[in-house]
């Protein structure tokens, strides 16, 4: 029978107090939000996003799966005061929450920068992940990656911002920015070493450049690639319904 589909309705996704819980991880305060029963799903948002952007996901994977959404370090209501953030960080931070809520492993689901931790931690805790998939990932921060118009307009968001009064909010803002500016900087060989089946999604007008998408799926062994036509950075949004059967059916196969 097939699952039914979500309304994508943001409702209480990322505010749900009944569903919520702040969890002390490396000395800050990750925010976690868990619906549903099965084996457990960690979805990973993107760059200034938070658990509200898997609105069109929760509903549908929590039929199945004890989905575990997380708002990443210094993104959503997780806390982060220190001015340093990096991929690697926000890795060894998902397993450490993993730990604490006794989990052993995990499927991932990652969006963008989300979609670079799945690949950090497939990398740095390789025992942690059953399977990964990923949308609008990068392996190094440049215009061979990224589109340069978009890369472009962050450097220049970056710079503006720091011509405003530096309060709280700004700061950390361009903190969040200065990481996609620097960051990764993982290389083809690294990716030999995640032994995790793995789907690598894009869209073929994803500020992602395709060229870079296949490039990732080609260094990864045991791994599959997506490219859906017709879509933008935000595959599992504007193609939610293709989106989620295709991933469902990735997680839930023998692969």
């Amino acid at each position: 029978m097939a699952q039914s589909q979500p309304s994508c309705e943001p409702g209480e996704f990322g505010h749900n107090q009944r569903y919520g819980q702040f969890i002390a991880v490396h000395g800050i305060s990750i925010y976690v939000e868990r619906y549903g029963k099965g084996e457990p799903l960690l979805l990973l948002h993107g760059n200034g996003g938070s658990i509200a952007n898997f609105s069109c996901q929760i509903p549908y994977f929590e039929q199945k799966y004890e989905v575990i959404a997380v708002d990443s370090r210094a993104q959503g209501k997780s806390t982060d005061k220190g001015d340093s953030l990096s991929f690697e960080m926000m890795a060894d931070d998902f397993s450490e929450l993993l730990d604490s809520l006794h989990l052993d492993s995990c499927y991932v689901l990652g969006w963008s920068d989300g979609g670079i931790n799945g690949l950090m931690l497939a990398m740095r805790h390789p025992e942690k992940v059953k399977k990964l998939a990923i949308t609008g990932a990068n392996l190094w921060p440049d215009s061979t990656a990224i589109r340069p118009a978009d890369y472009k307009w962050m450097a220049s968001a970056y710079k503006e911002l720091g011509q405003q009064q530096q309060t709280p909010e700004i700061k950390n803002t361009r903190k969040l920015i200065r990481l996609d500016l620097t960051e990764p900087h993982i290389t083809k060989d690294q990716l030999q070493k995640i032994k995790c089946p793995t789907l690598v999604i894009g869209g073929d007008r994803d500020i992602i450049l395709t060229e870079h998408t296949v490039c990732i799926a080609r260094s990864i062994p045991d791994s599959y690639l997506w490219i859906l036509p017709g879509s933008g950075h935000a595959t599992l949004i504007d193609h939610k319904d293709e989106f989620n059967e295709v991933v469902g059916n990735f997680l839930g196969s023998g692969l």
